[in-house]
């Protein structure tokens, strides 16, 4: 068999080792141990993990990069922002939103993202942040799946022009019906317009991303609307409720039905560890609440949990670096997901869980599927956590389009080695 790659002795997600994985014409055409084949190019993994790319299923691509435009939040707060991103719409370009998207796409190709859901603003009648990331979804479409969100910011309601805007948005080819709830004036309007949008999306056979109940109010209740709506829709496996942060506060015994009923109704959750952490909490004194979902509780019920990284340097969130192991990171931290099972679990919820909630084809390493890989400085998917392992090798459809060297310190200490890696050292027997 001659091959355009060939990435021999991998380790891969699942715990099997000693692979290799052959690639031609873009396609994985086979996986296993000790293939006999011939490539354009050999790389030598040396049991390090070779993983699907990571899928970044929550994030806001027409304000990224923005940060301290035209000031910083200074609060940290979620209303904040909001009202900081009201001040910079005006001002917004078509051409500089295309700039900053693509230069953060340029970053999270470079940190092995292969796809990402993207939130974009409707409620500028513009309708320029629409425009521009359509444009760049069209540009980048050769190396970054890109889904976009139609997203009332202000308020579906609130904003006069929002739902017509929505609309518009959807008739121009964006893919996702989103709106923020909690946002609305009162909570009558909140639920209303969660039943609006999810009628919208089962009208014209299209997937819902709800900012929902993202407050430190324990009282929200709009995750209950939205299953209640995709049950009785018929809208199982295609609405996600994204934050859910007010669940880290609810009544024990009220989030003991909720739960069953987000996955009797087959809406998934996507948590934002990174900016939940960072934003939730803000009003308490001590204890402060930390925000996050109930991420375990969710998993431990069947409901399909996933990671997103939200924003990079916009303005809620001054730092980020596109990098979903960070994110898993943080929710081992903040979520107590410290064991074994539990860390494995956060691994796929940058990978494969989000990968089912976009809804991606041919995701996943598998004979016959797009040669979309990462391969990591990690020998296991816990170890690239705990490292937020450098990306050796990115590919996709079978060609190399990022590399970064493996991660080493050079030492000048007498009778030590030369060089350390930070990966795990075998225990001498």
């Amino acid at each position: 068999m001659q091959a355009d790659l060939i990435i021999q002795n991998a380790t891969l997600s699942d715990g099997r080792t000693g692979q290799d994985i052959v690639i031609a014409h873009g396609i994985v055409q086979a996986i296993g141990p000790g293939i006999d084949a011939a490539a354009h190019e050999v790389i030598d993994a040396e049991g390090r993990l070779v993983t699907p790319p990571f899928v970044d299923c929550h994030f806001h691509m027409d304000a990224t990069l923005s940060l301290g435009l035209p000031r910083l939040n200074q609060s940290g707060t979620l209303l904040e922002g909001i009202a900081l991103w009201g001040e910079l719409k005006p001002l917004l370009t078509h051409e500089a939103v295309i700039e900053r998207a693509l230069a953060y796409c340029d970053i999270a190709v470079a940190q092995g993202i292969g796809a990402i859901r993207s939130h974009v603003d409707v409620c500028d009648d513009r309708l320029l942040g629409v425009e521009a990331l359509l444009e760049v979804k069209r540009q980048v479409a050769p190396y970054l799946d890109l889904q976009l969100v139609a997203f009332p910011q202000d308020g579906l309601y609130r904003s006069p022009t929002a739902r017509e805007n929505l609309v518009r948005a959807l008739d121009l080819g964006v893919e996702v019906v989103g709106g923020i709830p909690h946002f609305e004036r009162t909570m009558e309007d909140g639920r209303r317009s969660v039943v609006d949008l999810v009628a919208i999306a089962a009208e014209r056979g299209l997937m819902v991303d709800l900012h929902c109940d993202e407050t430190d109010d324990p009282n929200s209740r709009h995750i209950e609307t939205l299953a209640a709506e995709t049950q009785r829709l018929g809208m199982a496996g295609r609405v996600a409720g994204s934050h859910l942060t007010s669940m880290h506060g609810m009544d024990n015994y009220y989030v003991a039905k909720l739960i069953p009923l987000i996955a009797e109704a087959g809406v998934a959750a996507i948590a934002n560890p990174l900016i939940n952490i960072a934003i939730q909490g803000r009003h308490d004194s001590y204890p402060k609440r930390r925000g996050l979902t109930r991420i375990a509780e969710l998993e431990a019920a069947g409901v399909p949990v996933a990671f997103g990284h939200d924003c990079v340097m916009d303005p809620w969130y001054s730092l980020g670096s596109g990098d979903m192991l960070e994110v898993a990171h943080m929710a081992i931290h903040a979520a107590h997901l410290t064991s074994q099972d539990a860390m494995r679990s956060t691994f796929a919820a940058v990978t494969t869980v989000p990968a089912a909630i976009l809804g991606l084809e041919g995701y996943g390493l598998a004979p016959g599927n797009p040669a979309h890989l990462v391969l990591l400085d990690a020998s296991d998917p816990i170890e690239a956590i705990r490292l937020k392992a450098n990306r050796l090798a990115v590919v996709r459809h079978g060609a190399i389009v990022a590399r970064t060297p493996p991660r080493l310190a050079e030492l000048d200490l007498e009778g030590r080695p030369r060089e350390v890696s930070l990966r795990r050292q075998r225990a001498a027997s």
